[in-house]
């Protein structure tokens, strides 16, 4: 199983991932504090509503109750997948930085193995 994930991680262009994540990251940032401070747009009348007969008014006011309900829903659910966006954008910027830090420590390791490789066979000449 090792091998799939192992092509997985190599066919991610990781310059690309580590190029954009700062511009991920401060993009969620904006989302959220937009979320923060966006007016609820108002809406306005349509001709298809004078047609109808007019309800009564317990009957508007159920429906009002019943949308500014589903409203705060929906305004509670906008505002948890906000704050899981910038989350996870922000967790995908520390993933980019251990990579990099990772990638680093690799080219490290493979060069300190090619000098002790160079070392082995140099004391195996003489």
């Amino acid at each position: 199983m090792p091998v799939p994930w192992m092509l997985a991680l190599k066919v991610i262009p990781w310059g690309d991932v580590i190029e954009h994540a700062p511009a991920v990251l401060k993009a969620a940032r904006k989302l959220m504090d937009r979320q923060n401070t966006e007016p609820v747009p108002e809406s306005g009348a349509s001709a298809d509503l004078v047609a109808q007969p007019l309800p009564t008014f317990g009957e508007l006011k159920n429906r009002l109750i019943a949308a500014q309900v589903q409203i705060d829903r929906h305004a509670q659910m906008q505002a948890q997948l906000t704050e899981t966006l910038a989350a996870l954008a922000e967790q995908n910027a520390q993933l980019v930085s251990a990579v990099e830090l990772l990638r680093l420590r690799t080219r490290l390791l493979l060069w300190g193995v090619a000098a002790l490789v160079v070392a082995v066979v140099g004391l195996a000449w003489r």
